[in-house]
């Protein structure tokens, strides 16, 4: 049947207007200045997607300065005519986008990058960023009061950078759902050790520096990098299933602590493998640095940071943190009870293998401590708040809820959702709702009342 005039016209049109889309859609454009978290909405950066990070960094303690050099490799998400690197405070001296040098500017803590030419949607690409000055550590409500990312110590520098202190010393996408490989380069002055993610590759000298090799060769969020350097004891062997394990602790803490850090690092790490599933990185540790004024620890990817607040307690909780935050990250900071509300748990867990109380009295315990009326039923822990993403309610309610989530359940159905959501998104990123969905399959139960008694409503739940 033929068509009439109108009709071909009509067909003509809507042609050309699909072409003129497609067109629009394909045309190089600037990268989004960041991925808009609720919480942080220019950390991380649009039209691209981190691959690797190839850092290279000098660290002089006596002036505390800095001298980098990062190369990252990235796949473009589009047709780019710029993109975006966050970087705080540190002086920017020369980009290069390929090879060519590139123009850029600078607004705040964002770095705009124009290459010579378009980078094409689905290549991949290199922009290397030499830079330096005095890192400066971030400070504030969220992270329990105190200063964090790149910390001077008395030999050297304590590197923990949750959530968006990363971009305090390299030029990054600093968001968790943009996670990357890392090969980290360090020097520094002989006599210290340079401490960092994933492998030693080399040690070597350099005159009067020393430089480390360090390559972490699984997906990292940035916050989970460190270049931590001071005078340490280092041990290095095995956990009794052959998982690789490097322990480093100042010399300072020498005798202070009762705590076996190698030996409660190793069998934390096996036992976990056995109730969380294979442990997923090459090699495990702790790094134990004399830095009391942090006053915190972090789950730095495979090994660890603790500052001068250590105990077994705190060795599990941080190791529980390597499947659950490390290699299971979360796609925004308001998803972060699933980092620290199953690593609390973790330690419930931990006292229940060690005989010393079950996860219910655990969990009682915490419920019949807090009055009706505490503050701290007024956090809605799936969605906490920018500067109370740390309240304790996200630790201790958010383990609440997975023991309430155990006894509707049942023991059975719970130790499999667990290794399954370890392993369904080992290595990316997951939310809320994905665990909310994947509780219900394995269970068979609908379990939104659950769920939304305890994660996504204010006041104390009636047990």
């Amino acid at each position: 049947m033929a068509l009439s005039r109108s009709a071909r016209l009509g067909v003509l049109v809507t042609a050309a207007a699909s072409f003129l889309a497609i067109a629009a859609s394909s045309a190089p454009r600037p990268g989004a200045d960041g991925i808009g978290d609720p919480y942080f909405p220019q950390l991380g950066n649009g039209g691209f997607d981190a691959r690797h990070y190839a850092l290279d960094v000098a660290y002089n303690p006596d002036t505390d300065r800095l001298d980098g050099r990062t190369t990252l490799t990235a796949r473009a998400t589009q047709n780019l005519s710029s993109f975006d690197l966050d970087l705080q405070k540190l002086q920017v001296t020369g980009i290069e986008v390929n090879g060519r040098r590139a123009h850029f500017t600078r607004e705040g803590d964002e770095i705009r990058i124009t290459p010579k030419g378009v980078l094409s949607k689905g290549r991949d690409f290199t922009v290397t960023v030499t830079y330096g000055g005095v890192p400066e550590p971030l400070g504030g409500p969220i992270v329990f009061g105190s200063s964090y990312g790149w910390m001077k110590t008395a030999d050297g520098v304590f590197v923990a950078c949750e959530p968006n202190a990363a971009s305090t010393w390299f030029p990054s996408s600093d968001h968790p759902s943009d996670k990357a490989t890392y090969d980290i380069r360090i020097t520094a002055p002989k006599g210290l050790t340079a401490v960092s993610n994933g492998r030693l590759i080399s040690t070597h000298g350099e005159g009067g520096r020393t430089v480390t090799h360090w390559r972490e060769s699984r997906p990292m969020a940035t916050y989970l990098a460190t270049a931590t350097i001071g005078k340490f004891d280092v041990k290095t062997g095995r956990t009794p299933s052959g998982i690789p394990i490097y322990v480093a602790i100042d010399p300072v803490l020498a005798g202070s602590n009762s705590v076996d850090v190698y030996g409660v690092t190793a069998e934390a790490t096996d036992y976990w493998s056995k109730i969380f599933g294979p442990y997923p990185f090459e090699e495990t540790g702790a790094i134990v640095d004399d830095m009391p004024e942090a006053g915190f620890s972090l789950e730095v990817q495979s090994k660890p940071a603790y500052s001068a607040v250590r105990s077994e307690s705190t060795i599990v909780h941080e190791l529980a943190h390597q499947w659950f935050g490390d290699s299971v990250s979360v796609e925004h900071w308001k998803d972060i009870w699933l980092n620290e509300g199953f690593a609390t748990y973790a330690q419930w867990l931990w006292s229940e293998h060690r005989g010393t109380a079950s996860a219910h009295d655990s969990f009682l315990a915490g419920y019949n401590s807090r009055p009706a009326d505490s503050s701290f039923w007024q956090v809605k822990v799936a969605d906490p708040q920018r500067d109370t993403m740390f309240a304790s309610a996200v630790y201790q309610r958010g383990a609440m809820t997975l023991q309430a989530l155990r006894e509707r359940i049942g023991d059975t159905a719970f130790f499999k959702l667990l290794p399954a959501w370890t392993k369904l998104h080992r290595y990316g990123n997951a939310n809320t709702d994905d665990f909310m969905r994947l509780a219900e399959k394995i269970s068979g139960q609908q379990l939104d009342d659950l769920f939304q008694k305890w994660l996504f409503t204010t006041g104390k739940p009636a047990l």
